[in-house]
């Protein structure tokens, strides 16, 4: 069932899930904390700040996907993700595959139409509450998404990706694969990010 939101972002609800995942603080005494609840991360970097995380926001093309196939184990890792954050995905699906390529994984996949996809991205961020997001893009439509977003996360694939895009974040990856992994391994973020 296609739908519109306020803004005239047309979405596809693909399935989103509830889930319930606690996990115990650990190494609090060294000053690194983390925790997991209901859709939610919470990581404290030392000397960085906190992040409390409800939803990770992904473009499509060039970030999960390339040629508009998903990469290989993009759909696992998604559904891991999925169990503490809610998965937003937005696309102007240039290659007409994202939903087919989504099946299966628990995620919102919100289909972006007509012009300036960059303040759709931006204002879609905004609504679901910034300081609550992690975005993750490659492409210049990505950049105001990276910059509004609590922590943005780049990512080179072999669309490559765009010097906006790059300095709009925070952390660049090789691969959504390794972004993801940040999340559900949280010392890799703090390791990167602590001062």
């Amino acid at each position: 069932m296609i739908q519109k939101n306020a803004i005239g972002i047309v979405y596809i609800p693909i399935v989103m899930i509830p889930t319930f995942v606690s996990v115990p603080n650990f190494s609090a005494s060294r000053g690194e904390h983390f925790a997991y609840n209901t859709s939610m991360v919470s990581i404290d970097v030392p000397g960085y700040g906190q992040f409390s995380l409800e939803h990770f926001v992904t473009d499509f093309s060039g970030t999960l996907s390339e040629d508009g196939i998903l990469l290989k184990n993009v759909d696992e890792k998604l559904n891991l993700l999925a169990d503490t954050l809610h998965i937003h995905v937005l696309s102007s699906d240039t290659f007409g595959k994202a939903r087919e390529q989504l099946q299966g994984v628990r995620c919102t996949l919100h289909i972006l139409e007509g012009a300036d996809h960059t303040a759709q991205k931006e204002r879609y961020v905004a609504q679901l509450g910034a300081e609550r997001v992690v975005a993750l893009g490659n492409g210049n439509n990505d950049v105001a998404m990276l910059r509004a977003a609590a922590l943005g996360i780049c990512v080179c694939l072999k669309e490559g990706c765009s010097v906006e895009a790059l300095t709009a974040s925070r952390i660049l990856v090789a691969s959504p694969l390794d972004a993801i992994d940040l999340l559900l391994f949280p010392k890799r973020l703090i390791a990167t990010l602590r001062r």
